[in-house]
């Protein structure tokens, strides 16, 4: 039996907020929230890593290009455990590099580098760590999005409201570029 706590980000979590508490979350547990297309399932954030690092998977359908942004205190692993996802990075020196991931394929994005990605087969699954004193950045996907309690991609789109892109990526450590252009793929 996974137990369930309260926390200032939701009524119901599945994760301690104390550091240094140890926790198992079973299968179909941990704290879910639907953003775009996808499902994002955060397992540990920086509550419980003293904001050292947190671990969530994000399960999403083929589709549109997650847009171009970065994390100017947060370094992002994508481990690749179902489908196949499309990562495009470009360097502090303006490089622009894509690469398609398949099931056990490995990405890494430092701080800084501008990044997006695609789902480019149905029900694809990213394990991510995020890495560094980027605050609380897995809370971002339920503060843009909507958290929820579905085991499955949301029915629709869960689009955020305009307002939230002026005010909540930045609480996260997340910048939209929403000018960036990659060469070629995206």
């Amino acid at each position: 039996m996974t137990i369930e706590y309260t926390t200032r980000y939701r009524t119901r979590s599945h994760i301690p907020t104390e550091p240094g508490t140890p926790y198992f979350i079973e299968k179909g547990h941990g704290d879910r929230a639907h953003l775009f297309g996808d499902l994002v399932t955060i397992y540990a954030g920086g509550e419980q890593t003293e904001n050292s690092f947190n671990f969530f998977t994000v399960e999403g359908p083929k589709g549109d290009i997650i847009p171009a942004h970065s994390h100017p205190d947060t370094h992002e692993v994508f481990y690749i455990a179902d489908g196949a996802v499309q990562l495009f990075v470009e360097d502090l020196q303006g490089n622009q590099h894509e690469k398609l991931l398949t099931p056990g394929d490995f990405g890494f994005v430092p701080k800084n580098c501008p990044h997006a990605y695609r789902m480019e087969r149905h029900h694809s699954r990213v394990v991510g760590v995020a890495a560094g004193p980027g605050r609380t950045f897995e809370r971002f996907f339920e503060n843009f999005g909507a958290p929820t309690d579905a085991l499955t991609l949301p029915c629709k789109p869960v689009v955020p409201e305009p307002g939230k892109f002026a005010t909540v990526p930045q609480q996260y450590d997340v910048t939209f570029l929403p000018d960036h252009r990659w060469h070629a793929g995206a």
